[in-house]
């Protein structure tokens, strides 16, 4: 079985991200989308909360799974089995990160990143864009999938 790893914070999903998650999932047999760890930030939702949301926004693509992961992600892909990391360039500025991880992930672990241009309708869209817009009460629906943005605009209504 031929798996890939979908990495991020999804702090929440948007479906840009979804989006990328459909075309992994026709490239190999498992995608796990992983909710990466990181204890010096915190989020809008918890850890917990951003897979139970991408677990809910997944459901009609049979072959992603959703996890979480704290440390390095190559190993995760040793302990797991993974192949490649999967992950969306919405711009250049995107894309000079994204290599230099890609160039250390395959130094430490032969990982092989894989690089999907986003789809045009969402090469502007960014969870804290979505997250910001919503603050200021503009309408993000169609930028999110409808449990992530009911999901959303509850937790916006609690904090004020």
């Amino acid at each position: 079985m031929r798996r890939a790893v979908c990495p991020g914070s999804y702090d929440p999903v948007t479906l840009g991200h979804i989006d990328v998650f459909e075309r992994a999932a026709k490239l190999f047999d498992e995608v796990v989308v992983t909710v990466m760890v990181n204890p010096k930030k915190h989020g809008l939702f918890s850890i917990e909360e951003r897979m139970d949301l991408i677990t809910s926004a997944v459901t009609a693509i049979p072959n992603v799974r959703v996890d979480s992961w704290q440390g390095l992600l190559v190993d995760y892909c040793r302990e797991n089995d993974i192949v490649a990391i999967t992950k969306g360039l919405r711009a250049v500025s995107d894309f000079d990160y994204e290599l230099q991880m890609a160039q250390m992930n395959h130094r430490l672990s032969g990982v092989e990143t894989l690089f999907m241009p986003t789809n045009p309708e969402y090469s502007f869209l960014s969870s804290s864009l979505v997250k910001e817009v919503a603050t200021y009460g503009g309408d993000v629906s169609h930028l999110l999938p409808e449990v992530v943005h009911t999901k959303l605009l509850e937790r916006l209504a609690e904090q004020r």
